[in-house]
C-alpha cells in the first residue's frame, strides 16, 4: 500500500489479473522509487533496501532499475535544481560562459549542489526552445535569451523562492 492508500492492484490497473505476483511488484517499483524520491529529493541506500525487501525484489535489481533512469538521483539534490543547456543552439548563441557565470554566482560546479542543499546546478543537451537560446531552466521553468549580463536575474529568482 503507498502513501494514498492505494494497493498493489489499484496501481496496477486493468492489467493487474493478467501479471503473476512477482510481476506486479516490479510493475509498481517505478511507482515507488519516484514516490521516494519526491519524499527524499534521491533515493537513500537504506529506502532502496527496504523497498526490495517489502516487494521481495533482489535489491541489486531495485538499484538496476533506478539507475537505469535518469530521472532517479542517489545524491541529495538542492531544493532548485537549475539547469543550463548546452545544445549545439544554445552553445553557439553563448551558454558556456553563461554556465561559467551560474558556477561563480551560485558557488557550485556544474553538476554540484550546494553544501546547504539550497541549490544543484545541471548541464542538459537540449530542452527544446531553441528559438530562445540561450536557455536555462530553474525548477523546471524556462528562462530564454540568457546572457552572462541577466544570470544575476536568475540568481535573483532563485533567491527569491
Amino acid at each position: 500500500m503507498n502513501k494514498e492508500g492505494l494497493k498493489v492492484d489499484e496501481l496496477i490497473g486493468h492489467v493487474g489479473p493478467l501479471l503473476t505476483a512477482a510481476q506486479r511488484k516490479k510493475g509498481i517499483l517505478i511507482h515507488a522509487l519516484q514516490e521516494a524520491q519526491e519524499e527524499h529529493n534521491y533515493l537513500p541506500e537504506d529506502v532502496l533496501e527496504s523497498l526490495a525487501a517489502a516487494l521481495d525484489i533482489p535489491t541489486g535489481e531495485v538499484y538496476s532499475i533506478a539507475s537505469f533512469y535518469k530521472q532517479f538521483y542517489f545524491q541529495p539534490r538542492g531544493r532548485h535544481v537549475v539547469c543550463v543547456c548546452v545544445g549545439t543552439p544554445c552553445h553557439v548563441r553563448g551558454s558556456g560562459e553563461v554556465l561559467e557565470r551560474m558556477e561563480e554566482a551560485f558557488e557550485v560546479s556544474r553538476g554540484g549542489t550546494t553544501p546547504d542543499l539550497s541549490l544543484t546546478l545541471e548541464t542538459v543537451g537540449c530542452v527544446g526552445c531553441c528559438g530562445l537560446a540561450p536557455v536555462v531552466t530553474v525548477d523546471g521553468r524556462v528562462v530564454g535569451d540568457v546572457t552572462p549580463q541577466t544570470v544575476q536575474k536568475i540568481v535573483d529568482l532563485v533567491e527569491a523562492t
